[in-house]
């Protein structure tokens, strides 16, 4: 499949210890913390599930943070739930029913063009999502440990840091190949892939994303 990166729901105000706590069992970072008396009188571990459900719960979703509209809420993606019913070629069922099954859906394809909504994206993936496996192609400039570390999901402020380190080095890379220009640039570079252009790329596009979602107070699980 190959690696990517999710943005993760980030805590509440207020639920930041509650969230941090779910975070760190999830990824393994440390054992479920049972009190005494729930061990005494016994008490079933929760799913993984049960745990991520229990994590959103408390907390805010990236859609929102992106103010993404809503089918069946905004009149902009309910205008587009319309285009895609009159784009099937076999349509099955009213447009009613294809809009109500729809409801709720976040569409990312109108929100405004911003970093956290990386050009580096897999073909099934969702716009937000950025594919960190085209970082593999850069680990001679990475060095082994900040290869490790993109494998590793992070709260938000290890993601601005993170962020800053990988940009860094995208700085001093483009620097020393003349295409600091890349740093501004959204659209992926007309260039071979492997060139010092290409990789350039990659790398600012990488920091400008984690930057994003970490200077908002998200993190993000390494999916691989």
């Amino acid at each position: 499949m190959g690696l990517d990166w999710r943005p993760l729901y980030k805590p509440e105000p207020g639920r930041e210890r509650q969230f941090e706590r779910l975070f760190n069992f999830l990824t393994g970072k440390q054992e479920e913390v049972i009190p005494i008396w729930k061990k005494i009188i016994g008490r079933k571990p929760k799913t993984k599930e049960q745990l991520v459900t229990e994590m959103r719960s408390i907390a805010i979703s990236p859609y929102k943070t992106l103010d993404a509209p809503q089918v069946g809420i905004s009149e902009s993606a309910t205008i587009w739930g319309v285009e895609q019913y009159n784009l099937q070629e076999e349509k099955k069922g009213t447009i009613e029913a294809f809009l109500q099954e729809l409801e709720g859906y976040y569409v990312l394809e109108l929100v405004p063009p911003c970093d956290g909504l990386p050009c580096y994206i897999a073909f099934h993936d969702e716009a937000h999502v950025f594919r960190a496996e085209f970082l593999k192609g850069c680990e001679d400039i990475l060095g082994p440990e900040l290869i490790t570390s993109i494998h590793e999901s992070l709260m938000a402020r290890d993601t601005i840091v993170l962020g800053n380190e990988i940009m860094a080095v995208a700085d001093k890379y483009a620097k020393k190949h003349n295409c600091q220009n890349l740093k501004t640039q959204k659209a992926i570079p007309e260039v071979d892939e492997g060139t010092p252009q290409s990789k350039a790329h990659i790398l600012y596009a990488a920091a400008k994303w984690l930057l994003f979602w970490g200077e908002k107070g998200h993190g993000f699980e390494a999916d691989f």
